[in-house]
């Protein structure tokens, strides 16, 4: 398999890049055959993400999705797989264990270390590879660049979480991963809005791609958002609600336009 089976890069030709490295849905079918049968339904999905953010093509941005979904790889972990919630209920590079905390394998088939080292040379590698590429191209256009983590996540799931999360999380790595006049902006969209309950650095403060890209001393400024998916789609069949959807994408255009504008 190619590294251009993996994921679908989109070059565009404003300073920003949209990564949505859960929104991949596909299983080879040596990998479906040995997951449980709730797993096959890829309930993890960030569902319909890039379809979300087909706003941000509208500004310019580029945009890159993976093809195959998160039961194969995480593209969002560091490929030695150390925990990024330290402490706290999470899934792994090769996941293992559902959001559920139900298992995603069948007895006595989970990946191997020599599997999960093929995988990361696979389609780990070569999704972070077009990612940094399309970062150092636009920030040579442009002088500085934004990277815009897409994400989605079902609002309760007590194995990983208690209660109920905000609408939306804003991450930045505790202020890390950009400039802080990027983040004052973005908190100014959010908090001129009424329609959403919101936190910044929350439960979801960044994911590995915002925290190991995000270099505002050198032109690169990450944020990750989570979207609980309650806010655009129907949860329990995963199905696309376009009237919710609508109206979210309306706050999704007036935040990647003020990180721009940061």
């Amino acid at each position: 398999m190619s590294a251009v089976d993996t994921f679908n890069l989109h070059k565009g030709t404003a300073p920003l890049l949209v990564s949505v490295p859960h929104d991949g849905t596909a299983l080879p079918d040596a990998i479906a055959a040995r997951l449980t049968d709730s797993a096959r339904r890829v309930p993890d999905t960030d569902w319909h993400v890039a379809r979300l953010y087909a706003v941000a093509r509208e500004l310019g941005a580029s945009v890159i999705v993976p093809v195959h979904s998160r039961y194969v790889i995480d593209l969002n972990r560091p490929e030695d797989d150390v925990s990024l919630y330290p402490g706290q209920n999470t899934t792994g590079l090769c996941p293992t264990v559902q959001f559920t905390g139900e298992p995603v394998y069948r007895d006595g088939e989970a990946p191997t270390q020599d599997e999960i080292v093929q995988r990361v040379h696979t389609f780990w590698r070569p999704y972070h590879a077009a990612l940094r590429g399309e970062l150092e191209r636009l920030r040579a256009e442009h002088g500085r660049v934004v990277l815009w983590e897409g994400h989605s996540i079902k609002g309760e799931l007590p194995f990983l979480f208690d209660g109920r999360l905000p609408d939306l999380n804003l991450g930045t790595a505790g202020g890390d991963s950009c400039a802080p006049v990027a983040q004052r902006r973005l908190e100014a969209v959010l908090a001129a809005q009424d329609g959403y309950d919101t936190i910044v650095n929350g439960r979801f403060r960044g994911g590995y791609i915002t925290r190991h890209y995000g270099d505002p001393g050198n032109g690169i400024d990450a944020v990750q958002l989570e979207i609980s998916q309650r806010t655009y789609m129907d949860e329990d069949s995963f199905e696309y609600r376009p009237e919710l959807a609508a109206r979210l994408q309306l706050l999704l255009r007036d935040l990647l336009r003020a990180a721009l504008a940061a």
